[in-house]
């Protein structure tokens, strides 16, 4: 018999961080197999073309819901308050994350180290709360959150980036053991070098950091991300992807990395 992929057509798949990068992504992938879509983040207006182009393309539902997930009393009020069609979420993609500055320990921003807790790892743990209380009554679902490969190799100037990223693979291993007794499956991704807004915000519009960032190598992009990330949700309901850590070519680390590229 061929092996067979699990089914999402239909399946209801929320995503935050959809409106650009590898949230983007996602959403367009999980829109090419049928996918019902909730589409989060802060940019109504890049959702609500998100949300026309997948409609259009794909004939498949999208719902948006424009939120800063900084603010936490929204976040736990997002799913109470999806529509009756879109509140038995399937999938959740905890994708939006941020990193602010390369500062050292001692100079830390105490208001972009409050974003940046607040955004990779408040809003993650209060989303997935709202989300796995339903999964685990119905004892379905998959709960996927992005990672970084700076959860495993830390670099100076990254404590807080670092830390954040860490707690998102260690709050995705203990969820596992949580739900160990269930259909709910846990998945963390983990991805290098990745060419999106990332760098423009981590360096807060300077466009010559941030492209230095991936000068001489040939980085992953967004829909490599997403394909792992769908993926992870596709694999038979009896296969558990724990996490899926990968880097660009030339790329060992966050800062061992060969620019091969330059020297040619």
């Amino acid at each position: 018999m061929p092996y067979r992929a699990l089914a999402l057509k239909d399946k209801i798949v929320l995503i935050t961080g959809a409106s650009s990068g590898i949230g983007r992504a996602t959403a367009k992938q999980f829109a090419e197999i049928g996918a019902k879509l909730i589409l989060v983040a802060r940019r109504d207006d890049r959702l609500q073309t998100l949300k026309k182009e997948l409609e259009e393309e794909h004939k498949v539902q999208a719902h948006t819901v424009a939120i800063d997930l900084q603010d936490l009393d929204k976040v736990q009020a997002l799913v109470p308050g999806l529509p009756d069609n879109f509140k038995e979420v399937d999938v959740l993609v905890n994708n939006a994350g941020l990193a602010l500055g390369k500062a050292p320990v001692h100079q830390n921003d105490i208001v972009d180290v409050a974003t940046m807790l607040d955004t990779n790892c408040k809003s993650l743990v209060v989303l997935t709360q709202q989300v796995a209380e339903g999964m685990v009554t119905r004892n379905w679902g998959h709960i996927i959150n992005v990672s970084s490969i700076a959860a495993h190799d830390h670099y100076a100037g990254g404590s807080v980036y670092c830390g954040t990223k860490a707690f998102v693979v260690a709050f995705t291993n203990a969820t596992r053991h949580d739900l160990v007794g269930t259909n709910v499956r846990v998945t963390a991704i983990s991805p290098g070098a990745v060419q999106t807004e990332f760098s423009n915000v981590r360096f807060k519009g300077n466009d010559q950091a941030a492209d230095s960032v991936y000068a001489g190598i040939v980085p992953l992009t967004a829909d490599d991300i997403a394909d792992q990330i769908v993926y992870a949700a596709t694999r038979p309901s009896h296969v558990q992807v724990g996490e899926i850590v990968s880097y660009a070519t030339y790329q060992a680390s966050p800062t061992n990395i060969a620019r091969v590229l330059l020297q040619k």
